[in-house]
């Protein structure tokens, strides 16, 4: 590792996190090392990413001197927040700024911050299209994530800002992905009507962010939107169909049904979807495929992704 540019992983041994310090260990020719950021240098994920090479460091994204110490000698640093942990916004502001201020006391040459949209710039508190949650936000998952892109640009931290899409995986953790009806059929239900929806493998987050920081400093100060695909509900259910053998139909259901859902966080992903919908080119614009495929060349399509994750999802 002595050799080699140190990039520091918060988020290490979740998704994007995990993508990234993969990346990086894979590479054994290349110029950088993985130091994997957690909590627990003990858990199993830990300790399977020390095994393939990583250096596993103890550290709270809640405490700036932990992180500092965390990020000291780093060339570079990728800051996400784990907003489902804890399902408060605010706490991933205070996760955001000791993270954007840490990087900055350790001078570390390159961040790469993994965030989303402020969907108030758009959809104010007072616009009724969709209603407003916690008081103060109308996606809370999106809008934490946005407001903190201030922060790290007032650090003066050499930043890109890396908007993400919607995982994949979500059909899988999240009890968004298709179900078997009571008459036995099954159907995909989302609030998004004939509208795409920007999708990725989580994984392929990580090795986007890999390929960033090995093209240096052309990316600093820029925002970088990917996904793998820009998909329909309709275009969803056909994959769905092809890789589970049977046939799925897409439900195109309203924001107000969503959010009646016994799902985590429905009147959040409801939100979400409306806020996707509604502002589908900019949303889509911000997400180009090609460009994405450019940072990673063996970025999945949702097909491929299928072939990988058909029989993970619960159709119960």
């Amino acid at each position: 590792m002595a050799d080699k540019k140190i990039i520091a992983i918060l988020g290490a041994t979740g998704y994007q996190g995990g993508g990234l310090a993969r990346a990086i260990l894979n590479d054994r020719t290349g110029s950088f090392a993985a130091r994997a950021l957690t909590r627990d240098p003990d858990s199993e994920k830990a300790q399977a990413l020390a095994k393939l090479g990583a250096q596993v460091v103890k550290a709270d994204a809640n405490n700036i001197n932990s992180l500092r110490q965390a990020f000291d000698g780093a060339f570079g640093a990728f800051c996400v927040t784990s907003y489902w942990e804890h399902f408060l916004p605010e706490k991933d502001l205070a996760q955001a700024s000791n993270m954007a201020m840490a990087a900055k006391q350790a001078g570390v040459k390159h961040v790469i911050w993994s965030t989303l949209e402020d969907t108030r710039l758009k959809v104010p508190l007072q616009d009724k299209r969709m209603p407003t949650l916690m008081e103060h936000y109308k996606v809370p998952h999106f809008d934490a994530k946005g407001e903190s892109d201030k922060v790290f640009q007032q650090s003066g931290t050499p930043t890109t800002f890396l908007r993400t899409s919607f995982y994949w995986e979500d059909f899988i953790y999240f009890g968004l992905g298709p179900k078997r009806q009571p008459d036995g059929t099954i159907a995909l239900k989302l609030p998004i009507g004939d509208k795409k929806l920007p999708g990725i493998a989580a994984e392929d987050i990580g090795r986007c962010a890999y390929s960033i920081f090995r093209k240096g400093v052309e990316f600093i100060g820029q925002t970088i939107g990917i996904a793998g695909e820009h998909l329909t509900g309709s275009q969803m259910a056909a994959a769905l169909t092809r890789a589970l053998g049977e046939t799925v139909r897409y439900d195109a259901v309203t924001p107000e049904e969503f959010r009646e859902y016994d799902k985590p966080a429905a009147k959040d992903f409801a939100n979400m979807f409306q806020y996707i919908s509604e502002f589908e080119k900019d949303f889509c614009g911000a997400r180009n495929v090609e460009s994405s495929r450019g940072l990673d060349p063996d970025l999945l399509t949702f097909d491929r992704w299928l072939a990988k994750n058909k029989d993970r999802i619960p159709l119960t």
